[in-house]
């Protein structure tokens, strides 16, 4: 534990920790259908995302803690996301849209999955790896997917007076999204299956 906080106070983790709290300021806005203010709040989580890891690595701030904060920051926020889009398009008007909003489940399963399988690792003394290109490239375009979503989708979209996106091409960026997601999730096998076996053939 003594380790875990040492070096704590630095600008990425505060960075990070400021995305935690964003979460269910996030979630009140957007269930209050204040959706304006909730795509402010989603910019405002993904620009602190990209600039807790630049700063960390060019002024050499990467920390125990903050290996830990960053990937809960992430969770919180993509599973946040997804079951309240989820929520939105299952009460959709739109029977496409209805039927459509199971595919955000995709989402809510993997972010579990993975918070669980990191329980399962920390217990048996093994610390979850960092995210590969993979998880960088579909938190990237998750992000992007979701707040050109929650700007411009159908029924939901702040800005849909001026530009809504077509029923299709939202479903077709959400199904690239969900696919990538699946990817970086796979790309995790390798590495944990080895650290598993790594971890049990010394005992």
């Amino acid at each position: 534990m003594k380790d875990l906080f040492k070096g704590c106070w630095t600008i990425p983790n505060l960075l990070s920790f400021l995305r935690i709290v964003i979460v269910p300021v996030f979630a009140y806005f957007f269930m209050q259908g204040q959706y304006g203010w909730a795509v402010f709040m989603l910019v405002l989580s993904g620009l602190s995302d990209f600039f807790d890891g630049k700063i960390a690595r060019k002024f050499n701030q990467i920390s125990a803690l903050g290996k830990i904060l960053d990937p809960v920051a992430d969770k919180l926020t993509q599973i946040t996301l997804a079951v309240l889009l989820f929520l939105s398009f299952n009460k959709a008007d739109d029977a496409t849209l209805k039927a459509f909003s199971w595919v955000f489940l995709v989402f809510i399963i993997k972010e579990f999955v993975m918070v669980l399988g990191g329980a399962v690792m920390l217990a048996f003394g093994i610390r979850p790896g960092a995210a590969e290109i993979y998880g960088k490239v579909s938190t990237f375009a998750f992000y992007a997917v979701m707040i050109f979503i929650v700007a411009f989708g159908p029924e939901i979209g702040v800005f849909k007076a001026f530009f809504t996106i077509p029923n299709v091409l939202m479903m077709i960026l959400v199904v690239i999204s969900a696919i990538l997601t699946l990817v970086a999730f796979a790309s995790y096998m390798p590495g944990t299956f080895r650290q598993f076996k790594e971890r049990f053939s010394k005992k």
